[in-house]
Formats: structure tokens, sequence, C-alpha cells
């Protein structure tokens, strides 16, 4: 008998040679740009999410779990179990060239004996899912790959390296869940890991007969996009913060985990978690290896998982860009040495100057600082982007024009296409093209514009001659 691994939206799907009650199925849920103040369970005023909250009320909660602020360095944090100045992902950019030396989740399911394949959105981390240890994936950039072209635009994705597009009656969605279930089908007597949509995956695990044997983990990748966030309210509060926000609902996330006979249902804990907790929770619970060489910044929840005490982080750390911070239950200091009171979190953060230190703030930024220092997090890999960690959105020239000199219109549309033809194949996809950018929907308009005849393909001359 044989284990799953299952990552969706990212999705992997993984077995082991010989299923334990030990080594649970595993569903790894990834929401995309869904911050707490969208979740019923959560409080929010204005979103209802019933699957969700019957997912809570039947399992445990997490009020305090933080992860990166932006898609693409959370996705890393996950993958990696390493904070940014480790592993390079500091912004969107550089997380498409994160070093290929990096363990990720895949490979430590692998090394445990598991089959692993990923569906979902991938467009922000280096090559395709098999470089980062699955065997088998959908794949697609971005968000918006939900209906044909004609519709959402970015209707390309890849199946094992073979590039498909969505059919005019085809729902992406639906082609994920097809798959999903037609895995679980032939691997019934499996134990997995799985990372996707909820009310018809639960149906099947119980029709199947292998939901108690199975651990769903939800969480959402980000805090609430920008057009979501006027609506993000809890017990009618503004929430301080969003997607891409270093304050504090950038990246505080839901985090919700269900196993039958092993969660305690209805518990909320306010323990302190990060998303580089997540690898080594996943390795403690196949026996998947994890390089000893190698620092992690995580370490495992699993007694918590159960409803366990387990060891308590004392703080997390987030970053985005080269802007960082460190924060405890009460109190978080960034980069500049500053000191907030997060005691009204996450509503407010109360900025708290140093000549105005109580003997709990002055400890507070003693203690902190202390951390920072450890950490050394200007002493890693330095930031590439542009400050604002979403580098991956601008398009730059390699060199600036010199004062009063414009820039040759030509050249500079070479010199794009050069830096986003990493294959150095003279052509680009529409993933190459859309990849790592926060609007596919607008990217892939652009490509089809620029495609003139149509073929799915955009040559050097067609970008030179038709972008602007």
């Amino acid at each position: 008998m044989k284990s799953i691994f299952t990552f969706l939206a990212l999705l992997l799907l993984a077995t082991l040679h010989a299923a334990t009650p030990a080594k649970p199925n595993i569903i790894f849920i990834l929401a995309d740009d869904l911050g707490i103040g969208n979740l019923g369970c959560y409080g929010s005023d204005h979103y209802k999410s019933p699957n969700l909250d019957k997912l809570a009320a039947t399992g445990t909660r997490f009020s305090q779990f933080f992860t990166g602020a932006l898609c693409g360095p959370s996705r890393a944090l996950i993958m990696t179990g390493r904070y940014a100045f480790r592993n390079g992902s500091s912004n969107q950019d550089a997380c498409m060239v994160m070093p290929k030396t990096e363990l990720q989740l895949g490979h430590v399911f692998k090394s445990a004996g598991y089959a692993t394949s990923f569906i979902g959105k991938w467009g922000q981390l280096p090559g395709d899912p098999d470089t980062a240890g699955f065997d088998d994936y959908l794949r697609f950039n971005g968000s918006g790959v939900y209906w044909n072209q004609k519709a959402g635009k970015a209707e390309a994705y890849r199946v094992n390296g073979k590039e498909l597009k969505l059919g005019d009656k085809e729902y992406m969605p639906d082609l994920m869940h097809a798959r999903i279930t037609e895995f679980l089908r032939a691997n019934q007597e499996k134990p997995f890991f799985l990372f996707y949509s909820m009310a018809k995956l639960i149906a099947e695990l119980e029709a199947l007969k292998i939901r108690d044997h199975t651990l769903i983990v939800f969480m959402g990748d980000n805090g609430t996009g920008k057009a979501q966030n006027p609506l993000s309210t809890i017990h009618g509060r503004s929430l301080s913060g969003m997607k891409g926000s270093m304050l504090e609902c950038g990246g505080l996330v839901p985090f919700i985990v269900n196993w039958p006979g092993k969660t305690p249902a209805g518990k909320v804990s306010a323990d302190l978690m990060d998303a580089s907790d997540l690898l080594p929770t996943f390795a403690e619970l196949t026996g998947g290896r994890m390089p000893g060489k190698t620092i992690f910044d995580g370490h495992s929840i699993v007694p918590q998982l159960r409803g366990e005490l387990g060891t308590k982080r004392e703080w997390i750390y987030n970053q985005l860009a080269a802007m960082w911070y460190v924060r405890e239950a009460h109190w978080k200091l960034n980069e500049k040495g500053e000191l907030f009171d997060m005691s009204d979190a996450p509503f407010t953060e109360k900025l708290i100057d140093a000549a105005d230190d109580t003997d709990a703030s002055k400890a507070a930024r003693d203690r902190l600082t202390a951390v920072l220092a450890k950490l050394n997090p200007a002493g890693g890999i330095p930031d590439s982007g542009d400050g604002t960690g979403r580098h991956a959105n601008k398009e730059k020239t390699t060199e600036p024009a010199k004062p009063g000199e414009a820039l040759d219109p030509t050249a500079e549309r070479a010199a794009k296409f050069d830096r986003l033809d990493k294959a150095r194949t003279g052509k680009l996809t529409r993933d190459d093209y859309t990849a790592n950018q926060s609007d596919a929907v607008a990217a892939a308009g652009r490509f089809e514009k620029m495609d003139t005849n149509q073929d799915g393909i955009v040559t050097r001359e067609e970008y030179i001659r038709n972008g602007k």
C-alpha cells in the first residue's frame, strides 16, 4: 500500500510505499490573496465561507499564522522552509531565479518514498514543478486562468511539459478537480497530500472512505487583495494592511487544520507560527529527510495540530524586499528599529517612540533587537528588486538614459525581450511572458496583440515590432 502527497494550487500528490496511520493523506489548500477578513470563521462582516467555517468548526483554527505579503515570496517560504534572506526570494522576480540548490517540499516527500504531483498556480517559482520534486503536474501562471481565451485571456496551462489551451466549454477548476478525482480513485488505498478546492473534494474523500486518514491544511498565500480589501472588515473594524503591505494583515493569513480524531474540534489557537514551519512539519509527518547542514527557519508544529502544547515560538519573522520585522505576541520591531505595540492587532499598530518607552516596551525593544541581530537579514542574500517587492511587474531597461538623451525604442524593446527570453530561444510562449505578473489577464491581452500570426509564440521580431 502506498501513501500520496498532493499539493494543490500549489497541489502535490504523493505516494508512499507503505501506508500507516502515522503517515496520513495530506491535503494542502493554498488560497490566492485570501486574508483573515475574507472568512466567516475569522469574523468577516461581509464574506460567507460555509465550507471553510465547517472545516474550522470540526478542526482547529490558528489566529496568528504569518507568511510573505506577496504571492512569490510566500510560496518560496512555504516550499523551502527558509526566510527570504536565505533563499533569495525577497521579491517577485527573485523567486523566479531561486537557487536550484534549495530543498523544496516535493523533494522532502520524495525522500520519504512519495510519488508527487502538483496542480495549480506556479508562475512565481522557477522552472516547472518537476524541478521542485514533482513527478506529475498541471500548472498555470498567475491568477485568471478560468475560462477560454476570449473570456479570461490567460488560457494557457501546462501538463507535464506540454502546453495546452482551454477549450470554449472548459473551466479550469473543473479540469483540476477531474484530475484530482481520477488520482484519488486510482490511489484510494494509499495515503496522499493534496492542495485544492473544498466541498467536492471532501465529498470525494468521504465517498472513497479515506477522509478519516486525511489531514487537510488550509491557508491563504498572503493578505487580501486591494479590490476586496474595503469589505474585509471584522466586527465592523477595518484591518491594518493588505496584500503587499508590511502592516499586520499583509502577512497574517487564515490557517486551518482538520484531521478526524487527531485535531481538536472547534479549537482556536493563538500560538505564533509562520510558513517556514510547514516544511519541517510535513517532514515529521512523513519521515522525509531534511539535510542537517542546511539552516531551516521553521520547526514542526505537529504537536499543535494534535492539540498538544508543543514548542511555542517566541517570535515570527517576515520580509518583503529590504523591509522586514520580527513580531512577538504583543510587539513588533522592523528594520528601521521602529517598535509597535500590537495589543490592538489586527486593527491598529501603535508606534512607540524610544523616548516614551515604558519598562515593558524597552524590554521588548531589547529582545527583538537581539533577535534581528542574530538573524542578520542584512547579511544574507540582498534584495535585487525595486524596493517594493513587486519588481517583476516592471520591465526596466538595462541602462537608464543619460540626461537629455532619449532611449532608442528598438534597442529598448530588444533589451526587454532578451531579459524575458531566459532560455535564449528567440521566442516567448504565453507562459514565458505572463510569468510572475500580478495581472495575468492584462498580460495575456498584451501577448495576443504582439502574437500577430496567432501561433501562440511571440518571436523577437514580433515583440520589437508590435510591442509598446
